[in-house]
């Protein structure tokens, strides 16, 4: 498992538009893609309904996790499709 921690520089938080970012890049990868935001609190990255209901708001920080045969490609590629999807704002 890899991991990286992101702090959602967004006024918006996250919304549909960095949310359907890392949706749509997490399906590309076998590896699992979660993450954990709160109080023990996970969401996962394959499905925009559990990112949008993370209701992650700006300033928080979340940490990005991959688990699979492709995880540290995926973490990448997830944490770079998100992180642009957020500098749209």
């Amino acid at each position: 498992m890899v991991s990286r921690n992101i702090t959602i520089d967004s006024l918006l938080g996250i919304h549909l538009r960095p949310a359907g970012a890392m949706c749509e890049e997490a399906v590309k990868y076998k590896s699992t893609v979660t993450f954990g935001y709160g109080e023990g609190k996970s969401a996962n990255g394959k499905s925009i309904i559990s990112i949008l209901a993370s209701g992650v708001k700006c300033g928080e920080t979340i940490n990005l996790m991959a688990d699979g045969e492709d995880e540290k490609e995926a973490l990448e590629a997830v944490a770079q499709a998100f992180i642009n999807a957020l500098k749209d704002d």
